[in-house]
Protein backbone atom coordinates (compact mmCIF):
# COMPACT_ATOMS: atom_id res chain seq x y z
CA UNK A 1 0.00 0.00 0.00
CA UNK A 2 1.31 3.43 -0.94
CA UNK A 3 2.26 5.75 1.92
CA UNK A 4 -0.29 8.43 0.95
CA UNK A 5 -3.03 5.79 1.06
CA UNK A 6 -2.08 4.94 4.65
CA UNK A 7 -2.16 8.62 5.60
CA UNK A 8 -5.61 8.95 4.02
CA UNK A 9 -6.88 6.05 6.13
CA UNK A 10 -5.36 7.50 9.29
CA UNK A 11 -7.09 10.80 8.53
CA UNK A 12 -10.40 9.00 8.06
CA UNK A 13 -10.03 7.09 11.35
CA UNK A 14 -9.33 10.33 13.22
CA UNK A 15 -12.41 12.10 11.80
CA UNK A 16 -14.60 9.04 12.30
CA UNK A 17 -13.63 8.70 15.96
CA UNK A 18 -13.71 12.39 16.81
CA UNK A 19 -16.88 13.04 14.78
CA UNK A 20 -15.31 16.39 13.99
CA UNK A 21 -12.93 17.68 11.32
CA UNK A 22 -11.75 20.43 13.68
CA UNK A 23 -10.83 18.05 16.53
CA UNK A 24 -9.31 15.47 14.18
CA UNK A 25 -7.19 18.08 12.40
CA UNK A 26 -5.89 19.38 15.72
CA UNK A 27 -5.07 15.85 16.83
CA UNK A 28 -3.20 15.09 13.60
CA UNK A 29 -1.46 18.45 13.45
CA UNK A 30 -2.83 19.39 10.02
CA UNK A 31 -5.20 22.08 8.78
CA UNK A 32 -8.91 21.40 8.63
CA UNK A 33 -8.98 22.16 4.89
CA UNK A 34 -6.13 19.72 4.22
CA UNK A 35 -7.89 16.98 6.18
CA UNK A 36 -11.17 17.64 4.35
CA UNK A 37 -9.32 17.33 1.02
CA UNK A 38 -7.74 14.05 2.17
CA UNK A 39 -11.16 12.57 2.95
CA UNK A 40 -12.57 13.70 -0.41
CA UNK A 41 -9.66 12.03 -2.22
CA UNK A 42 -10.15 8.81 -0.22
CA UNK A 43 -13.90 8.76 -0.99
CA UNK A 44 -13.20 9.41 -4.67
CA UNK A 45 -10.64 6.60 -4.81
CA UNK A 46 -13.04 4.14 -3.15
CA UNK A 47 -16.07 5.40 -5.07
CA UNK A 48 -18.04 5.51 -1.80
CA UNK A 49 -19.20 8.20 0.57
CA UNK A 50 -17.77 7.50 4.01
CA UNK A 51 -18.94 10.52 5.97
CA UNK A 52 -22.10 12.61 6.10
CA UNK A 53 -21.27 16.24 6.82
CA UNK A 54 -23.53 19.03 8.05
CA UNK A 55 -22.65 22.45 9.40
CA UNK A 56 -22.91 21.08 12.94
CA UNK A 57 -21.97 17.42 12.84
CA UNK A 58 -20.11 14.62 11.13
CA UNK A 59 -21.53 11.10 11.02
CA UNK A 60 -20.55 7.83 9.37
CA UNK A 61 -22.35 6.27 6.45
CA UNK A 62 -22.85 2.51 6.37
CA UNK A 63 -19.68 2.18 4.30
CA UNK A 64 -17.82 4.44 6.72
CA UNK A 65 -18.92 2.34 9.73
CA UNK A 66 -17.77 -0.83 8.00
CA UNK A 67 -14.40 0.64 7.05
CA UNK A 68 -13.78 2.00 10.55
CA UNK A 69 -14.60 -1.31 12.25
CA UNK A 70 -12.48 -3.29 9.80
CA UNK A 71 -9.29 -1.19 9.75
CA UNK A 72 -9.41 0.71 13.04
CA UNK A 73 -8.37 -2.21 15.29
CA UNK A 74 -5.46 -3.06 12.99
CA UNK A 75 -4.06 0.46 13.13
CA UNK A 76 -4.56 0.45 16.92
CA UNK A 77 -2.59 -2.80 17.19
CA UNK A 78 0.22 -1.36 15.07
CA UNK A 79 0.33 1.73 17.27
CA UNK A 80 0.32 -0.42 20.42
CA UNK A 81 3.20 -2.57 19.16
CA UNK A 82 5.22 0.49 18.18
CA UNK A 83 4.63 1.96 21.64
CA UNK A 84 5.84 -1.29 23.15
CA UNK A 85 9.19 -0.76 21.43
CA UNK A 86 9.85 1.90 24.04
CA UNK A 87 10.94 -1.04 26.19
CA UNK A 88 14.12 -1.01 24.17
CA UNK A 89 14.91 2.54 25.28
CA UNK A 90 16.91 3.38 28.36
CA UNK A 91 13.96 5.26 29.84
CA UNK A 92 10.24 4.51 29.44
CA UNK A 93 8.39 7.05 27.29
CA UNK A 94 4.99 7.73 25.81
CA UNK A 95 1.58 9.11 26.72
CA UNK A 96 -0.88 7.43 29.07
CA UNK A 97 -4.50 8.64 28.86
CA UNK A 98 -6.83 8.02 31.81
CA UNK A 99 -10.51 8.86 32.24
CA UNK A 100 -11.66 9.31 35.82
CA UNK A 101 -13.84 11.40 38.11
CA UNK A 102 -12.84 14.57 39.92
CA UNK A 103 -12.53 13.06 43.40
CA UNK A 104 -10.26 10.21 42.26
CA UNK A 105 -8.18 12.57 40.10
CA UNK A 106 -7.42 14.89 43.01
CA UNK A 107 -6.98 12.38 45.82
CA UNK A 108 -5.44 9.36 44.07
CA UNK A 109 -4.18 10.00 40.54
CA UNK A 110 -2.53 13.35 41.04
CA UNK A 111 -0.55 12.41 44.21
CA UNK A 112 0.71 9.24 42.50
CA UNK A 113 1.67 11.04 39.29
CA UNK A 114 3.37 13.86 41.22
CA UNK A 115 5.73 11.25 42.65
CA UNK A 116 6.20 9.26 39.44
CA UNK A 117 6.69 11.86 36.72
CA UNK A 118 9.80 13.65 38.05
CA UNK A 119 11.67 10.32 37.76
CA UNK A 120 10.51 9.70 34.18
CA UNK A 121 10.62 12.93 32.14
CA UNK A 122 9.68 11.14 28.89
CA UNK A 123 6.33 9.89 30.22
CA UNK A 124 3.29 12.08 29.57
CA UNK A 125 -0.01 11.59 31.41
CA UNK A 126 -3.41 12.90 30.33
CA UNK A 127 -6.13 12.80 33.01
CA UNK A 128 -9.68 13.65 31.91
CA UNK A 129 -12.54 14.05 34.40
CA UNK A 130 -15.73 12.54 33.02
CA UNK A 131 -18.70 11.17 34.99
CA UNK A 132 -20.05 9.15 32.05
CA UNK A 133 -19.20 5.46 31.82
CA UNK A 134 -17.54 5.68 28.43
CA UNK A 135 -16.06 2.91 26.31
CA UNK A 136 -12.37 3.50 27.00
CA UNK A 137 -11.27 1.45 24.00
CA UNK A 138 -13.50 3.37 21.58
CA UNK A 139 -12.43 6.71 23.07
CA UNK A 140 -8.78 5.64 22.93
CA UNK A 141 -8.06 5.86 26.65
CA UNK A 142 -5.45 3.55 28.10
CA UNK A 143 -7.37 3.11 31.33
CA UNK A 144 -10.22 4.37 33.45
CA UNK A 145 -10.78 4.87 37.18
CA UNK A 146 -14.20 4.16 38.72
CA UNK A 147 -15.66 2.71 41.90
CA UNK A 148 -15.32 -1.05 42.13
CA UNK A 149 -19.00 -1.73 41.47
CA UNK A 150 -18.95 0.31 38.25
CA UNK A 151 -16.15 -1.56 36.48
CA UNK A 152 -17.03 -3.66 33.43
CA UNK A 153 -16.48 -7.35 34.17
CA UNK A 154 -14.60 -7.76 30.87
CA UNK A 155 -11.85 -5.41 32.02
CA UNK A 156 -8.74 -6.05 34.07
CA UNK A 157 -9.37 -4.23 37.36
CA UNK A 158 -6.74 -3.16 39.88
CA UNK A 159 -7.76 -1.75 43.25
CA UNK A 160 -5.98 1.58 43.81
CA UNK A 161 -7.77 2.86 46.93
CA UNK A 162 -9.49 1.44 50.03
CA UNK A 163 -13.24 1.52 50.56
CA UNK A 164 -14.60 4.92 51.52
CA UNK A 165 -17.77 6.57 52.78
CA UNK A 166 -19.82 9.49 51.60
CA UNK A 167 -21.18 12.16 53.92
CA UNK A 168 -24.36 14.23 53.81
CA UNK A 169 -23.45 17.65 55.15
CA UNK A 170 -24.65 21.23 55.44
CA UNK A 171 -23.48 24.38 57.18
CA UNK A 172 -24.89 25.15 60.66
CA UNK A 173 -26.62 28.20 59.19
CA UNK A 174 -28.62 25.97 56.87
CA UNK A 175 -30.22 24.18 59.83
CA UNK A 176 -31.19 27.37 61.64
CA UNK A 177 -34.61 27.28 59.96
CA UNK A 178 -34.84 23.56 59.10
CA UNK A 179 -34.78 20.32 61.12
CA UNK A 180 -32.02 17.85 60.41
CA UNK A 181 -33.14 14.87 58.26
CA UNK A 182 -33.38 11.62 60.20
CA UNK A 183 -33.96 9.34 57.20
CA UNK A 184 -33.34 9.64 53.44
CA UNK A 185 -37.06 10.20 52.86
CA UNK A 186 -36.78 13.48 54.78
CA UNK A 187 -34.59 14.91 52.02
CA UNK A 188 -37.71 15.78 50.02
CA UNK A 189 -38.20 18.64 52.47
CA UNK A 190 -34.69 20.00 51.95
CA UNK A 191 -32.77 21.99 49.37
CA UNK A 192 -30.07 19.63 48.09
CA UNK A 193 -27.13 20.50 45.84
CA UNK A 194 -27.18 18.31 42.75
CA UNK A 195 -24.35 16.88 40.67
CA UNK A 196 -25.13 17.01 36.94
CA UNK A 197 -24.24 13.92 34.93
CA UNK A 198 -23.41 14.16 31.21
CA UNK A 199 -25.58 11.21 30.19
CA UNK A 200 -29.04 12.37 29.15
CA UNK A 201 -28.68 15.44 31.36
CA UNK A 202 -29.53 13.52 34.53
CA UNK A 203 -28.56 14.03 38.16
CA UNK A 204 -26.49 11.78 40.38
CA UNK A 205 -28.77 9.76 42.66
CA UNK A 206 -27.92 9.74 46.35
CA UNK A 207 -27.34 6.15 47.50
CA UNK A 208 -28.17 5.04 51.03
CA UNK A 209 -27.96 1.70 52.84
CA UNK A 210 -28.92 0.64 56.35
CA UNK A 211 -29.11 -2.98 57.44
CA UNK A 212 -30.90 -4.72 54.55
CA UNK A 213 -32.49 -1.57 53.17
CA UNK A 214 -31.16 0.27 50.11
CA UNK A 215 -32.51 3.57 48.80
CA UNK A 216 -31.59 5.73 45.81
CA UNK A 217 -32.99 9.22 46.23
CA UNK A 218 -33.48 11.79 43.46
CA UNK A 219 -33.04 15.02 45.38
CA UNK A 220 -34.14 18.54 44.47
CA UNK A 221 -32.60 21.92 45.16
CA UNK A 222 -31.70 25.36 43.89
CA UNK A 223 -28.15 24.58 42.82
CA UNK A 224 -26.65 22.21 40.26
CA UNK A 225 -22.95 21.75 39.46
CA UNK A 226 -20.84 19.30 37.47
CA UNK A 227 -17.90 19.50 39.91
CA UNK A 228 -17.73 18.32 43.52
CA UNK A 229 -15.49 21.26 44.49
CA UNK A 230 -18.31 23.68 43.70
CA UNK A 231 -20.80 21.55 45.63
CA UNK A 232 -18.54 21.73 48.67
CA UNK A 233 -18.20 25.53 48.36
CA UNK A 234 -21.99 25.92 48.15
CA UNK A 235 -22.53 23.73 51.21
CA UNK A 236 -20.04 25.79 53.21
CA UNK A 237 -22.02 28.90 52.27
CA UNK A 238 -25.16 27.38 53.79
CA UNK A 239 -26.95 26.99 50.44
CA UNK A 240 -28.06 23.39 50.84
CA UNK A 241 -27.28 19.80 51.74
CA UNK A 242 -24.38 18.15 49.92
CA UNK A 243 -23.54 14.49 49.26
CA UNK A 244 -19.75 14.26 49.12
CA UNK A 245 -16.85 11.87 49.74
CA UNK A 246 -16.05 11.85 53.44
CA UNK A 247 -12.41 12.86 53.03
CA UNK A 248 -13.40 16.09 51.25
CA UNK A 249 -15.41 17.36 54.22
CA UNK A 250 -13.70 15.80 57.27
CA UNK A 251 -11.74 18.92 58.14
CA UNK A 252 -14.76 21.21 57.79
CA UNK A 253 -16.80 18.85 60.02
CA UNK A 254 -14.09 18.82 62.70
CA UNK A 255 -13.90 22.62 62.58
CA UNK A 256 -17.67 22.95 62.93
CA UNK A 257 -18.14 24.60 59.54
CA UNK A 258 -20.23 21.66 58.35
CA UNK A 259 -22.64 19.37 60.20
CA UNK A 260 -23.02 15.73 59.18
CA UNK A 261 -26.40 14.00 59.03
CA UNK A 262 -27.73 10.54 58.06
CA UNK A 263 -24.43 8.98 59.14
CA UNK A 264 -26.05 5.61 59.86
CA UNK A 265 -27.33 5.51 56.27
CA UNK A 266 -23.86 5.92 54.71
CA UNK A 267 -21.84 2.71 55.11
CA UNK A 268 -18.52 2.10 53.31
CA UNK A 269 -18.65 1.53 49.57
CA UNK A 270 -16.17 -0.17 47.18
CA UNK A 271 -13.05 1.89 46.60
CA UNK A 272 -11.65 3.10 43.30
CA UNK A 273 -10.25 0.65 40.76
CA UNK A 274 -8.07 1.24 37.74
CA UNK A 275 -9.45 -0.75 34.81
CA UNK A 276 -8.20 -1.42 31.30
CA UNK A 277 -8.58 -3.96 28.48
CA UNK A 278 -6.20 -6.87 28.27
CA UNK A 279 -3.01 -6.15 26.34
CA UNK A 280 -0.50 -8.65 25.08
CA UNK A 281 2.37 -6.29 25.80
CA UNK A 282 1.59 -3.07 27.71
CA UNK A 283 4.03 -0.22 27.23
CA UNK A 284 6.63 0.35 29.96
CA UNK A 285 5.10 3.79 30.60
CA UNK A 286 1.66 2.27 31.20
CA UNK A 287 3.09 -0.44 33.46
CA UNK A 288 4.83 2.21 35.58
CA UNK A 289 1.61 4.18 35.96
CA UNK A 290 -0.27 1.05 37.03
CA UNK A 291 2.43 0.18 39.58
CA UNK A 292 2.44 3.73 40.96
CA UNK A 293 -1.33 3.60 41.50
CA UNK A 294 -1.37 0.04 42.82
CA UNK A 295 0.92 1.06 45.69
CA UNK A 296 -1.86 3.28 47.11
CA UNK A 297 -4.33 0.46 47.63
Amino acid sequence: MRRENVNDLLGFIAVARERSFTKAAAKLGVSQSALSYTIRILEARLGLRLLTRTTRSVSLTEAGERLLHSIGPHFDEIESEISALNALRDKPAGTVRITTVEHAAETILWPAMARLLPEYPDINVEIINDYSLIDIAAERYDAGVRLGGDVDKNMIAVRIAPDFRVAVVAAPSYFETRPQPLAPQDLTEHSCINLRLPTHGGFYLWDFRKDDRELRVRVQGRLVFNAVAMIRHAALEGLGLAYLPEDLVDTAIQEGRLLRVLTDWCPPRPGYHLYYPSRRQPSPAFSLVVDALRQRA
